[in-house]
């Protein structure tokens, strides 16, 4: 069965998300660390992200069996990141430590730092009732 990314996988990821996103923002360390971080190893994070994200897709959503579906694969992989790291920027927000406008380098550095829990929390959340 060929699945695509509707709105219930988006509402399953938005709760993934939100369930790592919310203790992980309210955390001091996580704001310290994207505060202190050197680029290098944000970016690092961010690719340890997308790999663990491929990984779990690919052998729990998709069960390994991706040679027909690589588009929707990709797409879904790219997608809970980018919804986890929404979550993420308004969950910091909201608390006020997302200092977008006074410290752009710094804010980019929490979405990130946070979105890599949040992103697993995310795949996990929308891998319960596939295929």
């Amino acid at each position: 069965m060929s699945r695509h990314f509707n709105s219930e996988d988006a509402i399953q990821v938005c709760v993934g998300a939100f369930a790592l996103a919310v203790p992980i923002s309210f955390s001091e360390e996580a704001w310290t660390l994207g505060a202190t971080l050197p680029t290098i190893n944000v970016v690092l994070l961010l690719i340890l992200s997308l790999v663990f994200l491929a990984g779990f897709a690919y052998q729990s959503v998709f069960q390994a069996n991706i040679r027909t579906r690589i588009r929707i694969y990709l797409f879904r992989i790219v997608i809970a990141y980018f919804i986890a790291a929404i979550i993420v920027a308004l969950v910091l927000l909201s608390l006020d430590k997302l200092p977008l406008i006074s410290d752009t380098v710094v804010a980019v550095k929490r979405i990130i730092v946070i979105t890599m829990p949040a992103s697993m929390g995310a795949i996990v959340v929308d891998s319960f009732d596939k295929e």
